[in-house]
């Protein structure tokens, strides 16, 4: 009878026995330094109004890059690299280019119509006009064995006109169409380009709808890293969308009937009504204007304390940039990403400080506060083409973004955190992270949104992602998307601290026994889930 209990004694234990080889009281003791109080007061400062809502490349974005490095020289902790006369380097310039697209418009003989008012055109390489003098209307833009728009056309050389909707929505489903439409245009596009064609003007029959969503956007300059300038979509023919009633009158200086009449009969018929046209006086002006300027992105060293595996990285990163200032008022960001940011900045500097004490990590912890996030990855995606260590020789990533409040999913339990990839490239690293929980936090991980193809697709949404698609054991920290997100009530009073501050503390710990470990995180999963 007992050696059963035993069994069942030491089954029981054996979790137990793992944890307690995992707890580390030496570095432990750093991480609980970590303040709910130091972290508001960073945070409040990083989301004030005088950093203007950190946009990439504006000056708010310089500020604070500048009070993020000073803090991190304020620690003692170095930066990536050091001048000739001892100065730490704490940035990496971040070559950008500017793109304006406002001075777009269609020119049909006397009569103009306006960029956002009448037609608009997302950013990208493209070329300088789109002639209007041969045109294929083409439907619905349809090609399958049983209906194509393109059945005895060829649209070689030719702009097409594409109706953006599908033949299969019924009235009843035209608000799920439109909640598809920035999706369903592209698959049209790579058939139009499939074919021949030149170039798509999609007609877009909820146009007043859509614009209304994206006119912000539109009226922005775009940024894209200036290594991509005249190449990005240069694969892709030049796309714009335009209005029903554009569309109409087009048509009509065409000779042809409005589109909604050969759609009708289309539906009716169960026949495409695809037919040639052309405006000998026509054409599509799509000028941009095309500015050189840079951002920065920030990065803070600790050196490891062996001498063979300090050569290996952990690397700790957060993006710092936001959104700026949107029709006169500032999108602060306090917990995007400000959050995330003094949680590296903290972690940093209980680092920098076990290392001053004696105590510090094996192998070494860089942190990155990147910018440009908000623009597109740029920050992440230059470090990763551009890095200051070989990309080879980092262990893995932990990335921090918008941790300082909870989603609708969890309210009233606020004390949760999401965990995206840690169990995509390796499993070491995903079993180490449940340990670090289990050892030193009472947060619940929730692996709702861990999985690349989940609906909001957030594995790709944030610096993480750079690392993992090159290869890099990574997982991404994040409390969800909340009322407030991209707002300007995204501000710092509604900042849990004490959640901020656990963490903080769970992902130094988890840094800290990945700079720890006796080996590199293999990377053994083949394809994520």
């Amino acid at each position: 009878m007992k050696k059963p209990f035993l069994v069942l004694y030491v089954f029981l234990l054996f979790p137990a026995l793992l944890l307690a080889q995992l707890r580390d009281e030496s570095g432990y003791k750093y991480a609980k330094q970590i303040s709910p109080e130091h972290l508001k007061e960073l945070l409040y400062i990083l989301a004030a109004d005088d950093m203007e809502g950190r946009e990439t490349a504006m000056p708010g974005q310089k500020k604070a890059a500048d009070f993020i490095a000073k803090y991190y020289a304020q620690a003692g902790i170095p930066g990536h690299k050091s001048t000739a006369k001892g100065n730490e380097v704490y940035f990496q310039t971040v070559p950008l280019v500017k793109e304006s697209m406002k001075d777009c418009r269609i020119v049909v003989g006397s009569k103009t119509f306006s960029f956002i008012k009448d037609f608009y055109r997302f950013p990208g390489y493209m070329p300088e006009k789109v002639s209007l003098s041969q045109l294929a209307f083409v439907g619905y833009g349809q090609d399958n064995e049983s209906y194509s728009d393109y059945k005895g056309m060829d649209v070689t050389g030719k702009t097409v006109m594409v109706v953006m909707n599908d033949p299969i929505f019924n009235e009843g489903k035209k608000a799920a169409a439109n909640q598809r439409v920035s999706q369903e245009y592209k698959q049209k596009r790579s058939i139009a380009q499939s074919k021949g064609a030149a170039a798509v003007v999609f007609i877009n029959t909820s146009y007043d709808y859509y614009i209304s969503r994206i006119k912000l956007f539109l009226e922005q300059e775009r940024i894209t890293l200036d290594k991509k300038t005249e190449v990005e979509n240069s694969d892709v023919i030049p796309t714009v969308f335009v209005s029903p009633g554009v569309a109409n009158k087009l048509l009509k200086r065409g000779k042809k009937k409005p589109f909604e009449k050969y759609l009708k009969k289309s539906k009716k018929t169960g026949q495409p009504q695809s037919f040639y046209f052309g405006i000998q006086d026509g054409e599509i002006l799509l000028n941009k204007s095309l500015t050189s300027t840079s951002s920065e992105n920030i990065l803070a060293y600790i050196e490891g304390s062996d001498p063979v595996l300090k050569n290996e990285l952990v690397v700790v990163t957060g993006h710092y940039d936001h959104i700026g200032v949107a029709n006169g008022e500032i999108n602060n960001g306090a917990d995007d990403d400000a959050s995330g940011t003094v949680c590296t900045m903290t972690l940093a500097a209980m680092m920098q400080k076990a290392k001053s004490e004696g105590f510090g990590p094996k192998r070494s912890v860089l942190i990155i506060n990147f910018t440009g996030e908000e623009k597109g990855l740029l920050g992440s995606e230059w470090y990763t083409d551009f890095p200051v260590f070989p990309l080879e020789n980092t262990n893995c990533n932990l990335n921090i973004d918008m941790v300082g409040r909870h989603d609708a999913e969890h309210e009233g339990l606020p004390e949760y955190i999401y965990i995206i990839g840690s169990d995509f490239l390796s499993t070491e690293l995903h079993d180490m992270s449940l340990k670090v929980r289990e050892s030193y936090s009472d947060l619940a991980y929730d692996y709702r949104y861990n999985s690349p193809s989940e609906p909001n697709r957030f594995y790709y949404r944030s610096d993480h992602y750079n690392f993992a698609k090159n290869g890099i054991p990574s997982i991404f920290y994040f409390s969800g998307v909340h009322e407030d997100y991209h707002k300007p009530t995204d501000t710092a009073e509604k900042i849990n601290y004490e959640k901020l501050a656990k963490v903080a503390r769970l992902v130094f710990m988890t840094a800290w026994h990945a700079a720890n470990a006796d080996k590199k995180f293999a990377v053994d999963v083949e394809e994520p889930k």
